[in-house]
């Protein structure tokens, strides 16, 4: 139990409540005593799954109380979480998305209030950081990240969906801007697809994290088991069927 406690101080930066429930004492005693104290991730790796996973749960306890922490603790500064925003909202929706940026306007405003200064200005992004504005050349470039990020060969710009959403924006855009590396994007992408229930994509990028050597074998089984903690072991039990595939497919 005290083990348990002191990761639950350094995770969620407050005191652990007394546990009155079989819930409240499996989530200090498994949950951060057991997972979140586990080598295989860094604490910053654990927060973007848990992040995932709360904001697409649409749960706003927990929602408030992981931003806070992870701004609280300096594992994640704002420009990095606005920056999760954006991948966030590719993967798990835009209305899920707007939520979540509310709740870091508001928890980073508590934060600055609570340590006497006055709250972080958010970045001024100019148009430059769009990316290529020539379509031709954007689209190519889009295709480009879309084969070395899925190690397959990119869809035919058929249709609005694959023109302008795959390759002009997510690949096109996305999946370039610095404000993240990719190995992190691939986390939460594969955290996002697993909630998702998307069988080609889970498939996909799952398989792509691991055969380009982006995420470990190792690593990958942290990421199922913290995510099965936060979205619940069936779905779990998804990704991890996906990662056995994957790596017997990269081994064969």
């Amino acid at each position: 139990m005290g083990n348990a406690e002191k990761i639950y101080r350094e995770v969620m930066t407050r005191e652990p409540a007394p546990a009155g429930t079989p819930h409240e004492a499996l989530t200090r005693d498994f949950v951060f005593g057991e997972v979140w104290s586990r080598p295989g991730l860094s604490r910053r790796d654990r927060r973007w799954v848990t992040l995932t996973c709360v904001a697409a749960a649409d749960a706003p306890g927990p929602i408030d109380d992981h931003v806070y922490a992870a701004l609280n603790s300096g594992d994640i500064d704002l420009p990095a979480m606005l920056e999760f925003v954006l991948h966030f909202a590719v993967y798990c929706g835009w209305p899920k998305a707007s939520h979540l940026e509310g709740v870091i306007a508001r928890m980073s405003a508590r934060i600055a209030q609570e340590n006497g200064r006055d709250p972080e200005p958010w970045p001024v992004l100019p148009n430059d950081t769009l990316g290529e504005n020539d379509w031709e050349r954007r689209i190519a470039r889009g295709v480009q990240e879309f084969i070395d990020v899925n190690l397959t060969q990119a869809p035919p710009p058929s249709s609005p969906y694959r023109q302008a959403g795959i390759l002009n924006f997510v690949f096109g855009h996305v999946w370039q801007r610095p404000g993240l590396t990719r190995r992190e994007r691939r986390i939460i992408t594969v955290a996002s697809v697993a909630i998702d229930d998307s069988p080609t994509p889970l498939r996909t990028h799952v398989s792509s994290a691991l055969h380009s050597g982006d995420l470990t074998k190792e690593e990958m089984d942290e990421i199922v088991l913290h995510f099965s903690a936060y979205y619940g072991f069936a779905k779990g039990e998804a990704l991890h069927d996906a990662a056995e595939a994957a790596w017997a497919a990269k081994a064969a």
